[in-house]
């Protein structure tokens, strides 16, 4: 169906779904989560060999602790419930960011999936988590310093959280805005952007299609003629 080999989506609108249908912010990341089990099935089905999903940001730490924890919770049991799931459709898993900071049980559980789920290939499910783009790259360089490396676009690369992955060639914004939101600010330079005003929740397999069909169209030069 299409020649793509990378799509990274910015699951924005979760919370204000949540809140529209008077049921919390809450209500809006579990329905997000469901999403995300769809749109993961609908990559596979159109032959998408990897998906990035921007799912907690360096900057979310802001929010009220309550929902920084529940957003953990959700995380967490998530991969306890689907980890066979995972591994039957032969989904690799791959973290993004940097998980030090994160609580121990979910490192611990991230640490499992990721060991679980090495040899697949499928599919490679990137999640971003405790990801901002900026210390990306600021700890880019401060490998290739360490490692008396030349500064160079081909060490930066290889030294950023998704190494030497294909960059996304279609970035995909839910919620309405039209904004990056320090994510991937390498690795999106010659990426087709798609901003839909459409919250994450509403987002479906028709959506993804449509878009995949409008990138097919494009003529991409990457600045030559």
């Amino acid at each position: 169906m299409n020649n793509l080999n990378h799509v990274a989506f910015i699951m924005d609108g979760n919370g204000r779904w949540g809140k529209k249908r008077n049921k919390g912010r809450n209500y809006g990341h579990l329905q997000g989560v469901q999403t995300v089990k769809k749109i993961v099935e609908s990559s596979i089905k159109f032959k998408i060999p990897i998906v990035s999903f921007y799912v907690f940001s360096t900057e979310n730490w802001r929010r009220p602790k309550t929902e920084v924890k529940f957003l953990f919770s959700l995380i967490k049991s998530y991969f306890e419930k689907e980890i066979n799931n995972i591994r039957k459709n032969k989904i690799k898993i791959k973290i993004l960011g940097n998980i030090k900071k994160l609580p121990t049980n979910i490192k611990k559980v991230l640490s499992e999936t990721i060991d679980k789920t090495k040899k697949n290939k499928k599919l490679t499910v990137n999640l971003a988590l405790n990801y901002g783009s900026k210390d990306e790259l600021i700890s880019s360089f401060l490998k290739i310093l360490k490692k008396k490396q030349r500064i160079n676009k081909k060490n930066i690369t290889k030294n950023l959280y998704t190494q030497l992955l294909p960059d996304p060639d279609i970035l995909i914004r839910t919620g309405g805005q039209k904004r990056l939101s320090n994510f991937m600010l390498w690795q999106l330079a010659y990426t087709e952007l798609y901003f839909l005003d459409k919250l994450w929740p509403d987002f479906k397999e028709k959506d993804l299609k449509k878009i995949i069909n409008n990138y097919v169209k494009i003529r991409r030069n990457f600045g030559s003629i």
